[in-house]
């Protein structure tokens, strides 16, 4: 190394008038120089430690020097990779075409080498690199290996729209104690034994579960909640047979005793109908004076997120019971607590 620059560098490193980064990387060069009187040449991972720096901080400022020089080796301002943008105008139109369009067969999901390679398989482009499609990407917000789940809505329909605006104008009525609006919904939930004992969590180290456990059946789980009243009532039973949807029924009416008529919102499944109450209850005039206090509303199938109960059951279920259970009084005892 010249001793203008050897000199050069040890000035930067002794005085305290330089940025720190720029001070660190005086050193890390000073102490890479061979020509400085030492025997052997220093090994990046001594330099790291002496430093208190990554080895791989040793070996970017080493790259740097040599191919970019001392100055904008010292200097703060990052190097800028180059990549030549080869993607404008018609091409970039094709590859967002090509990103939004069904993945090759054989292949689960587009990546960024799979399209720089199509782009070359299909003529567009004579070579291309995944860095360059990358940034098109980024510029226009587009990840297409990315997947959601999601409510895709059916084909418009007169009854399918007849449907959604009974609901929401059930959901617009103000509260009145005598007409309650009721959402029920349910949700089964397997029941799971650890056959090894839990690690408790460490500091650094989260809680350990075995990948190994033992299935004890099901059980499900009802929801009614009133939304303008805040009131909710939850109940656990080991099948969800129409006997057991009358029962909750007939829960829900002794809850609100002084209602002339309640409103009860509830998905299509067979088990939600005025004949569950008519199986259950004998004999049939009891079925019928329970079924004579209820209005009940369907949304339609796909429809079933117009139920405002899939709320009140999703937090309970992350928030209580989204972990290993072994029996269904365990799931009553916390669902209660």
């Amino acid at each position: 190394m010249p001793e203008q620059e050897r000199a050069d560098r040890q000035g930067i490193a002794g005085k305290g008038t330089y940025a720190a980064s720029k001070v660190i990387n005086a050193l890390i060069l000073l102490n890479c120089d061979q020509s400085g009187g030492r025997a052997e040449r220093p090994r990046t991972c001594d330099i790291a430690a002496m430093l208190c720096v990554s080895e791989r901080k040793v070996d970017r400022v080493k790259k740097k020097f040599v191919q970019e020089g001392l100055e904008l080796t010292l200097s703060r301002q990052p190097s800028k990779c180059k990549y030549d943008l080869l993607i404008a105008g018609r091409l970039e139109a094709q590859l967002l075409a090509l990103s939004c369009s069904a993945q090759p067969q054989g292949q689960a999901r587009w990546s960024l080498r799979l399209l720089a390679n199509w782009l070359v398989e299909l003529e567009l482009v004579d070579s291309m690199s995944y860095e360059t499609v990358r940034q098109a990407l980024k510029k226009n917000e587009l990840k297409p290996w990315w997947k959601v789940a999601w409510v895709i809505a059916p084909k418009a329909s007169a009854q399918f729209v007849a449907a959604m605006e009974q609901v929401l104008d059930i959901y617009s009525r103000p509260y009145d104690p005598k007409h309650p609006v009721v959402c029920i919904n349910e949700t089964p939930r397997q029941l799971i034994r650890q056959i090894r004992q839990p690690i408790a969590a460490a500091p650094g180290r989260p809680e350990r579960h075995d990948h190994e456990y033992e299935r004890c059946g099901v059980c499900n789980v009802f929801m009614a909640s009133e939304p303008l009243a805040g009131g909710r009532l939850s109940k656990v039973t080991e099948r969800r047979t129409k006997a057991d949807w009358a029962v909750l029924v007939h829960d829900i009416a002794a809850t609100y005793p002084d209602a002339e008529r309640i409103t009860l919102v509830m998905d299509n499944l067979n088990t939600h109908t005025p004949g569950s109450l008519y199986e259950a209850f004998t004999p049939p005039e009891e079925a019928k004076a329970l079924w004579e206090r209820f209005e009940f509303v369907h949304p339609l199938k796909h429809g079933s997120r117009r139920n405002m109960a899939e709320i009140e059951i999703n937090v309970m279920a992350s928030q209580c019971l989204d972990r290993r259970i072994n029996s269904i009084e365990t799931v009553r005892s916390e669902e209660a607590a």
